[in-house]
């Protein structure tokens, strides 16, 4: 496992700087440049990498439906980015990197394909398929009869993490969750941890709608939710918090040291997505992982059989893994 010192000598920083930053410290003043660095570095060196086949010349877009800046307030795309990036390098393929707002910038004819991270819109995707018919979406699944798409069992990780809280004799268990708008949209998409989490709470007789709390997939709203869960419940605080982000525990976390509140003696908190920054923060966080890098490199692969030919459409479900550290009792 790579240490702080580590990601401190490949980012060019001190190691009280990488510190700081995983932790997502909020005293903390640094150029986004600096934590992008950080975060990169810490990503590049916990992935594993694998040989291939090469693909000397050929040249795709990456469409990302977040803003650079966006990207930092969760890595779980950023993760994403760096594992299709990686397996490039492998194949020696050419990724030019776009967010949609700039994809007039994608020069048709030089394009082989397209993968799209985030969610899209139907006119979006429209836009993108105009563009090149070969198209993979990695994390959303606009048509999976029209379009390649490679995605995470959400029901599946959620059910992982209560299932798990029930087996440490929890009863009271909260959510802190986060929703996410298409462009120009009003309404929020779906979340299926959410969903998922009063679906099966309420089968297993625990659902408690004063322990959910939800608002956006960033570190700031998962501690506002925290603090806000803290104030209003006072002694009926769950003893457990499913948090639907790492960074949004991360957060939570902060709100808990915060109020003197211990974690996990009087409170477990799980995350999902399992970053590079979980095993670094404190205590440790619990999390279910997410193949990130995996998911990236499936897009790749998934790509390059579409120009290979393959003419059905293809849907791969990523699993899995409950990873248990310090920030739950076991």
């Amino acid at each position: 496992m790579a240490t702080i010192k580590d990601i401190a000598q490949k980012a060019g920083v001190s190691p009280a700087t990488v510190s700081r930053v995983l932790n997502y410290d909020a005293s903390l003043s640094v150029a986004d440049e600096t934590k992008k660095k950080v975060f990169e570095a810490a990503e590049e060196l916990s992935y594993r990498k694998r040989p291939g086949k090469r693909y000397t010349g050929q040249k795709i877009a990456v469409v990302h439906w977040y803003t650079e800046k966006e990207e930092l307030s969760d890595l779980y795309y950023l993760s994403i980015r760096l594992g299709i990036e990686q397996r490039c390098k492998q194949l020696d393929l050419n990724p030019d990197i776009y967010f949609f707002n700039n994809i007039d910038d994608i020069n048709a004819a030089e394009i082989e394909g397209i993968i799209a991270v985030g969610k899209f819109s139907d006119q979006q995707v429209k836009e993108l398929t105009a563009i090149n018919p070969a198209v993979v979406f990695v994390d959303y699944s606009p048509n999976e009869d029209k379009y390649d798409a490679v995605v995470i069992d959400f029901e599946k990780a959620t059910q992982k993490i209560i299932d798990y809280f029930i087996s440490t004799d929890h009863k009271e268990i909260g959510f802190i969750g986060g929703r996410e708008f298409l462009k120009g949209q009003p309404d929020a998409l779906n979340d299926l941890r959410e969903k998922t989490f009063k679906n099966y709470m309420q089968e297993k007789g625990l659902y408690d709608e004063r322990f959910v709390y939800v608002g956006s997939f960033s570190v700031d709203d998962g501690y506002n939710l925290m603090a806000k869960a803290i104030d209003d419940l006072g002694d009926e605080l769950p003893t457990a918090f499913f948090t639907s982000s790492d960074v949004m525990a991360i957060g939570s976390l902060r709100a808990l040291h915060e109020a003197g509140i211990a974690v996990p003696s009087r409170v477990s908190v799980i995350g999902i997505n399992d970053m590079s920054i979980s095993k670094y923060v404190y205590p440790s966080l619990s999390t279910i992982k997410v193949y990130t890098e995996l998911m990236g490199e499936t897009a790749v692969d998934t790509l390059i059989e579409r120009l290979e030919g393959r003419q059905i459409a293809k849907k791969v479900f990523i699993s899995t893994k409950l990873v248990v550290r310090k920030s739950v009792r076991s």
